[in-house]
């Protein structure tokens, strides 16, 4: 990644409008900033929440709160706590989330 022509700047996220993404079950809040190329969200599953799609774009993506569970398309899957972190890249491996419980992520793509 590089990252470039972004001043310095800071974001108080409750002030970032929120939009809202159904899953298969439950759904999603994004709370989502953009700097040049650079995504930047904090997105909120509500419980019972399942991805619709299996996604290919890359993420660095940490769990502030909750747990969230990430299969991947080969069958392997990772569950994020508090304090975790994953990182993939675009188009390398294809993957969904869901919580049981709800999760409040942070994510840069």
């Amino acid at each position: 990644m590089q990252i470039s022509d972004i001043p310095f700047g800071t974001t108080d996220w409750s002030d970032v409008e929120p939009t809202h993404h159904k899953g298969e079950t439950g759904s999603a809040t994004w709370r989502t900033r953009n700097f040049g190329a650079i995504r930047v969200r904090i997105v909120e599953y509500t419980p019972g929440y399942l991805a619709d799609h299996w996604c290919v774009k890359g993420h660095i993506l940490m769990c502030l709160e909750g747990e969230l569970n990430t299969e991947l398309e080969d069958g392997r899957t990772f569950t994020l706590k508090p304090g975790m972190s994953y990182q993939v890249a675009d188009n390398a491996e294809p993957h969904r989330s869901s919580t049981a419980i709800g999760a409040k992520l942070f994510i840069v793509d």
